[in-house]
């Protein structure tokens, strides 16, 4: 009888040591809860400025690719008002969105596409150098220009047609890169 007494003392010091650490991963569950629900309240406005500040920069920015990037961004826009989707998600979504923007600004290529919006719109081949240059030609080759970054405007320059047009066949592995002369705009002064 008393070794039955013993084992069930033993018993239930047991069961009340697994309940003290149980109750003490119930707290440590709850506070994780509360800092999961605090992260959350602070990580939506952050991602809703990230989708904001790169909206901004694609308006900003030289105009190449201009439908895809909009695009992209008013899906991002859209997304983050949907409730099915995970914030993990959203996160993933916008970071590639901003690694797409940065790769934008160190390759080299060349696409045809739209110049204008009125009636004298026309398909022209652009030939793009990171963000630094953004040059066109005319499908028959007889108008080149570049995109004036600083007064946001198209330019018509025939002086830079040889290198626009040997930017394009570089840009598609038909000639071998070589030193480029193209419009590059002046330095300017950025103040917080």
């Amino acid at each position: 009888m008393s070794a039955d007494a013993d084992s069930l003392e033993r018993f239930n010091r047991q069961l009340e040591e697994q309940v003290r650490a149980q109750d003490t991963e119930v707290a440590s569950l709850q506070k994780q809860l509360v800092d999961i629900e605090t992260t959350n309240r602070e990580v939506q406005p952050l991602m809703q400025k990230m989708v904001e500040t790169l909206a901004r920069f694609v308006e900003l920015d030289v105009p190449f690719y201009l439908d895809e990037r909009v695009t992209r961004v008013r899906n991002l826009q859209s997304l983050m008002g949907r409730a099915d989707v995970t914030i993990s998600e959203k996160y993933r979504l916008i970071l590639e969105a901003y690694q797409i923007e940065l790769d934008y600004g160190r390759t080299f290529d060349s696409y045809e596409g739209r110049l204008g919006t009125d009636a004298t719109a026309r398909t022209v081949e652009f030939a793009r150098l990171g963000r630094v240059s953004l040059m066109y030609r005319t499908l028959d080759g007889s108008e080149t220009g570049y995109w004036d970054a600083k007064e946001k405007t198209w330019v018509v320059d025939p002086s830079y047609s040889g290198a626009i047009e040997k930017a394009i066949r570089v840009s598609k592995g038909d000639d071998t890169p070589d030193l480029l002369t193209v419009p590059v705009p002046p330095p300017q002064e950025v103040r917080s």
